[in-house]
């Protein structure tokens, strides 16, 4: 049964690797094409500002909704996210998600070490408060948000515990288990439980799937891409859902020589060349083929359409590589796969 009303929302994800001025031109792009969200990640020393773009895309567009994808609460504190948001939300009313994770790609090229359960959900409930406007106790002193906004928070969650801290305490969650129907059900199921800990109704609550895209008629070949992606999935704790698509990988908790690291490398065919010692190419295309949204248009829709009847409500969609934005991914989905949804997607 498909959780939340209405159609399946497309989102694509865009670094902001560029200029502020011409991220907005490839977002106002995306919805000419006709996509639902834009989803910006932070990091700091990778790319610019996220809310300073995510300010002057507000500014360049109309309709499409704008998300974090993700912000963190540890190099950014609480109130700093507050007034940010609130910042870009007064400029896109009811348009502006953020997203929330523990940070990996922010803490740790300047050595500091992601949020712990507890720490995240201290600080989403910090967060939550002032965009609010209610009071929070910093000690010897109480304070609030002035001209508060409210917005949508969810919880970018991978493991178990975190699925169900989603569910419990985020206003929805954004999925990191990929497009395997075996851990997107898994993943569903342990929201649920929070959701309903919470007591609270899950056809109301917002499930993003995250999902790696390129529209190809030679999966075979285009897969071999997709190798730092998954040996960096294996190094973070996802041994167990690569083991659903039949991969088994020993991997270590460090790849040597690819800067900042194997997921956001700058060199992504020195990247595939390291990941290559661990991922084979029958790994690859069976990550591809488990986990990505890898093949033809139609075939992407039809793979859509199962996660949109497993429960997902959302998908946004990335290219691979962090530094360029996704033009080719925009346009070919937006031209070939979109109309394929929108068939069955009402």
């Amino acid at each position: 049964m498909t959780t939340g009303a209405g159609r399946l929302r497309i989102g694509v994800r865009v670094p902001p690797c560029d200029r502020a001025d011409r991220l907005v031109t490839v977002v106002r792009r995306a919805e000419e094409l006709g996509f639902d969200d834009v989803w910006m990640p932070d990091s700091q020393l990778l790319w610019r500002e996220v809310f300073s773009v995510l300010t002057a895309v507000a500014l360049g567009t109309e309709r499409i909704g704008l998300g974090t994808a993700v912000t963190n609460l540890t190099t950014r504190h609480p109130s700093v996210v507050a007034s940010a948001a609130r910042t870009v939300a007064e400029l896109a009313p009811g348009r502006l998600t953020l997203g929330v994770g523990v940070g990996n790609s922010s803490v740790a090229p300047i050595g500091l070490k992601a949020a712990t359960r507890v720490e995240l959900a201290e600080r989403l409930a910090q967060l939550r408060a002032l965009l609010d406007g209610r009071e929070w106790d910093y000690g010897q002193v109480r304070s609030r948000l002035r001209d508060p906004v409210t917005v949508p928070l969810h919880l970018a969650a991978s493991g178990p515990r975190n699925l169900r801290l989603a569910g419990e305490i985020a206003d929805g969650v954004i999925l990191l288990s990929g497009m395997s129907l075996e851990t997107l059900t898994s993943a569903i199921a342990r929201v649920r439980e929070g959701v309903e800990a919470a007591g609270r109704p899950m056809d109301r609550f917002p499930l993003t799937v995250s999902a790696f895209c390129h529209v190809t008629d030679d999966i075979e070949a285009d897969a071999r891409m997709l190798k730092p992606v998954c040996a960096a999935m294996a190094a973070n704790g996802g041994g167990p859902f690569l083991a659903l698509a039949g991969i088994t990988l020993d991997v270590p908790d460090r790849f040597e020589g690819v800067y900042p690291d194997l997921l956001h490398a700058e060199d992504w065919d020195l990247a595939v060349e390291v990941a290559s010692r661990w991922v084979s190419d029958e790994d690859a295309l069976r990550f591809a083929q488990a986990f990505c949204l890898f093949g033809t248009a139609k075939e992407i829709a039809e793979r859509l359409k199962v996660a949109y009847e497993a429960g997902a409500t959302s998908v946004f969609l990335q290219h691979v590589g962090s530094y360029r934005p996704p033009h080719e991914l925009i346009e070919v989905v937006g031209e070939e796969v979109l109309p394929e949804v929108a068939s069955w997607s009402r």
